[in-house]
């Protein structure tokens, strides 16, 4: 593709912080009991877009150093936590020089996967202070909600999109396996412990179609196959299912601490 799709989120910002989910509150429960999150405590979030995690980090006392990517997605960010304890860094974390050992806990929900796995653990190592926590929250589109409408909305997709597999269904989430990468295997960090949290979002036919419009592979799409597919699926929203559907998430976090004086 002709640019990276870590930066289409930022076309539209203010339809990112209107329709895209926050996070369980339980979620930061788990941060405090196993990454120590609580006042003072230092965090860098990486990739927090408009803040749907970070006004849950900053109400637990923490300090958050939000590491965005997007100039919009940054703007934005800086307007809607005003007042809290949050410094709002545009860059690429790759890329941002961050002072060494300087912080208790990196986060990043939902974004862990867009930052390049090749430097990815060692950055995160060298910001961290030694026994310091990395936090990663996965999010899963999972079977439950209103399950037939998803099954019914693959044929739409399989008309529309030509990247969707034929035949490609919701597994239930005790069928997803743990989310595991390099970081399990890096001897910059101890064992990781995992926690995993439910939700269920209730969507209109617009707030639906709003919310796929964030999404990198629907904004990716040619725009007369996206308006396609859009259509095919609030058709199916609004003639089948009544006008809403309810879409089941699942939540893991992932939190591995670097080692107390090294690996």
């Amino acid at each position: 593709m002709t640019r990276e799709l870590r930066t289409i989120f930022d076309e539209d910002a203010a339809l990112y912080a209107r329709v895209r989910p926050g996070y369980p509150e339980a979620i930061f429960a788990a941060l405090g009991e196993l990454a120590g999150l609580g006042p003072e405590t230092r965090v860098v979030e990486i990739g927090p877009g408009t803040g749907q995690a970070t006004a849950g980090l900053a109400a637990a006392g923490a300090h958050v150093v939000a590491v965005e990517l997007g100039a919009n997605l940054a703007a934005v960010l800086r307007s809607r936590t005003a007042g809290l304890p949050v410094e709002v860094v545009e860059a690429a974390f790759e890329r941002w020089p961050a002072p060494p050992a300087s912080a208790d806990l990196v986060t990043s929900f939902t974004a862990w996967h867009w930052v390049d796995p090749a430097v990815r653990a060692e950055r995160v190592a060298d910001v961290l202070r030694p026994g310091g926590a990395l936090a990663t929250v996965t999010t899963e589109h999972v079977l439950g909600g209103t399950a037939g409408f998803f099954a019914d909305a693959q044929e739409c997709y399989e008309r529309w999109d030509p990247a969707t597999e034929p035949g490609l269904r919701l597994r239930a989430a005790d069928d997803i396996a743990p989310f595991t990468d390099e970081i399990d295997d890096s001897p910059l960090f101890q064992p990781a412990v995992r926690r995993r949290f439910r939700a269920d979002v209730t969507y209109d036919a617009q707030g639906y179609l709003d919310l796929l419009s964030t999404y990198s592979g629907h904004r990716a799409l040619r725009p007369d196959l996206r308006r396609g597919l859009l259509d095919c699926i609030g058709g199916l929203i609004e003639h089948r299912y009544g006008g809403s559907v309810t879409k089941a998430y699942l939540y893991e976090l992932r939190v591995a601490r670097t080692w107390p004086t090294g690996p």
